[in-house]
């Protein structure tokens, strides 16, 4: 079992910046990739970034050179720092994890960004 909590979102002004933090307990030593999605209303949940066990990472288009996910030396948490942010960024932000050994999918609560004047 993992889970997920996520921190950091809030109401910034176009052009800001926010990072948002998600703390992984549990089996974390059994989880392969660690990533972030949003979901907006009337939208389906896309991925965001992704970073693997491994340390790859990848992004959506929409927030190639902007967004950047990192993660601590402990492999417990992860980051998502957020520039240059956009009105079209706004979304709820998913935490996500995926354990390989079971093929299971475990998602954070969510927490709300909106970039608006």
């Amino acid at each position: 079992q993992v889970q997920l909590v996520e921190s950091g979102g809030g109401l910034v002004q176009p052009g800001g910046s926010l990072r948002l933090s998600c703390a992984a307990s549990g089996s974390i030593f059994s989880i392969e990739r660690m990533g972030w999605y949003r979901q907006a209303p009337g939208k389906q949940r896309e991925l965001v970034a992704a970073i693997t066990s491994g340390g790859s990472t990848n992004y959506a288009d929409s927030v190639k050179g902007r967004f950047a996910i990192s993660r601590d030396s402990a492999r417990s948490t992860v980051y998502l720092q957020m520039n240059s942010l956009k009105p079209e960024d706004t979304a709820v932000y998913y935490c996500h994890a995926f354990v390989k050994v079971n093929h299971f999918n475990y998602w954070g609560q969510g927490t709300q960004v909106t970039v608006s004047s």
